[in-house]
């Protein structure tokens, strides 16, 4: 009897990682409102398997599962969004010749902050060695008012395969919340065997500086970007994705190669439906014509 507990004990115990002899150091207020999650997958044999798995609430580890060899993970936060003051942090890394599929569950609404203290949502990406890591993530919905910090840090090796696409709507605009929050930090940096490659930022505050002119959204309501790195790339690939989307009527466009290895999209759209189609014929194109991986679509 006495053995039976002693392996019932080893079978709850947790894995011995770093991050489980930490000891949780927030205090009873921040639950719910200061969280990290984070993953690690590791390539077993010909399968990716999720080696180590950490989520505080509202964030949560769903069923991790195969396909066509990749780990495919749906990254969940069970709250109602994010709201202000509020800080969300992801850290997840792809090992040594890992391949990983991951998405979100559906969009992240951003509610207003009354106080000055922005919500924060900060992202950190580390593909290894002959890593596979391609994450298309659902857009951001900034309610009025609202206040958001966002940063993504991606850094991979010089030979392993990248597919990135995020995303950002104007608000409620069916509500006509279009630019009406109050304040959207953006940073996103992608870093290529350590060298900064790809810099985006931008700070919008709408209600005292428009966005909706000519050459900042005009009219747009969803943006989105897409990144794209393979050892094999070449201006041709750039080429056929470009006349692809930029063929769908409702969405700008533009693709281009800007360096040997990677491939930058942009994406503007009025309405939602072109949008979304737009997206999903890019990454589509992209596993099919770049990375040779067209069963890469995960399904929800």
């Amino acid at each position: 009897m006495k053995n039976c507990r002693i392996e019932e004990q080893l079978r709850n115990q947790l894995p011995d990682y770093q991050i489980t002899q930490l000891r949780d150091s927030r205090a009873a207020s921040t639950i719910g409102r200061r969280a990290r999650l984070e993953l690690v997958f590791e390539r077993r044999g010909a399968d990716t398997v999720l080696a180590h798995g950490y989520a505080e609430p509202p964030l949560r580890i769903g069923r991790v599962l195969s396909l066509d060899g990749a780990a495919y993970a749906i990254l969940v936060c069970t709250g109602p969004g994010i709201l202000a003051g509020d800080t969300l942090q992801y850290t997840i890394r792809v090992g040594v010749g890992a391949q990983v599929v991951l998405t979100s569950q559906s969009a992240l609404q951003v509610h207003p902050s009354p106080a000055p203290a922005p919500a924060r949502i900060v992202h950190e990406y580390h593909v290894d060695a002959g890593g596979e890591l391609y994450a298309h993530w659902d857009p951001v919905i900034p309610f009025a008012e609202a206040r958001l910090e966002q940063r993504f840090v991606l850094s991979i090796a010089d030979d392993s395969r990248l597919y990135w696409s995020d995303a950002l709507m104007s608000g409620r605009s069916a509500r006509g919340e279009a630019w009406r929050f109050r304040t959207l930090a953006h940073e996103l940096r992608l870093h290529v065997a350590s060298r900064l490659t790809y810099l985006e930022r931008y700070d919008l505050a709408p209600l005292s500086r428009s966005v909706a002119g000519r050459w900042a959204a005009d009219d747009a309501q969803y943006l989105a970007t897409a990144l794209m790195h393979h050892p094999g790339l070449h201006d041709s690939l750039a080429e056929a994705l470009h006349r692809k989307i930029d063929a769908i009527p409702g969405v700008r466009a533009a693709v281009d190669a800007v360096e040997s290895m990677l491939i930058v999209g942009r994406l503007a759209a009025v309405a939602g439906p072109p949008f979304a189609m737009a997206r999903t014929q890019l990454r589509q194109s992209a596993l099919d014509l770049i990375f040779e991986r067209p069963n890469l679509v995960g399904r929800r």
